[in-house]
């Protein structure tokens, strides 16, 4: 059996995903109750979610957050996951699937689904990710244990689809958008998105400020949130433009762009169902205030056929 084990990720850091501090034997319970006590703590507001962006961050810093876009899932309904995985270690131009067959989380395995994926080679549109840049990207990754938890009541019932995402032109984004669409459409399908907001800092080559917003980290978040109001919006053409004048380092900018033309080419359509996308949480990993401080940002976001 083709199978990736998934690291205990509770205590991953922020910028170094690869880390860990906690012990396998307990890896399962710990991950298990904490998972639990962030769910609890999320109102059940934009749901059911047909598609959920979420961050990939070490969950001591971005746990709480992504809690508000999972809390937006129904189980019962799904069959099929959909995971959108920008690349961090590898040039892609295009998408690309797993090799393997299942993935190992500290909860249970998840079965990665081959009739789907055979749909998808089909259209000669993916290339295949070998297994140590499979095992080396953290986007896909981190969403796992998330998964597991949510669906752990029918943990046997359903399948995941994990694609990494490139570093997409407008028209890639477009043509990969479309195909995805029908899934998309199928209330039995959920797409999970991954990215992080604004990467700010020395460290990231990334510094822009608008000193009238006042202190940096309320400037990054007014930048922040001119992103995810387009997002809200569905607009993929003003996420692009938004993108080329700010630079915005957010990470998972490509796989949102699939996601927004999947929803733009359902919308084109004579019987396009109403969609309403809505963020839920914002938040950074810490507060900048001079030049030498640095942060990422996380958000969570739910989107619904009504």
């Amino acid at each position: 059996m083709n199978c990736r084990s998934v690291d205990t990720i509770l205590h991953k850091c922020a910028t170094r995903p690869s880390e860990l501090i906690v012990e396998p034997w307990t890896a399962g319970s710990e991950l298990s109750r904490q998972l639990d006590l962030w769910l609890s703590k999320a109102d059940l507001t934009h749901g059911p979610a047909r598609a959920i962006i979420a961050p990939h961050a070490g969950y001591s810093y971005c746990g709480a957050c992504a809690a508000f876009a999972y809390r937006q899932v129904s189980p019962v309904v799904v069959k099929r996951i959909f995971i959108l995985g920008p690349s961090h270690h590898v040039r892609l131009g295009g998408c690309a699937l797993s090799v393997l067959d299942k993935y190992q989380t500290p909860l249970y395995d998840l079965t990665i689904d081959k009739q789907i994926y055979a749909e998808l080679e089909a259209t000669r549109q993916f290339e295949w990710m070998d297994v140590q840049t499979d095992e080396d990207e953290h986007s896909i990754e981190m969403h796992l244990p998330y998964i597991a938890k949510v669906m752990e009541e029918y943990k046997t019932g359903f399948t995941i689809i994990p694609i990494l995402v490139g570093a997409l032109t407008p028209e890639k984004e477009a043509k990969y958008g479309s195909i995805l669409a029908p899934y998309l459409a199928d209330p039995q399908n959920l797409v999970v998105v991954s990215s992080d907001f604004c990467h700010w800092g020395s460290r990231f080559r990334y510094t822009w400020r608008d000193p009238s917003k006042g202190h940096i980290h309320q400037s990054i978040e007014w930048l922040d949130k001119q992103g995810m109001d387009l997002i809200e919006k569905m607009d993929p053409h003003g996420f692009a433009d938004y993108l080329n004048k700010y630079g915005n380092t957010i990470c998972g900018r490509h796989p949102i762009g699939v996601l927004l033309r999947a929803i733009a080419k359902l919308r084109s359509q004579s019987n396009s169902p109403r969609m309403s996308l809505k963020f839920l949480k914002y938040a950074q990993s810490s507060q900048c205030i001079n030049q030498q401080d640095s942060s990422v940002s996380y958000a969570s976001a739910s989107l619904v056929f009504e």
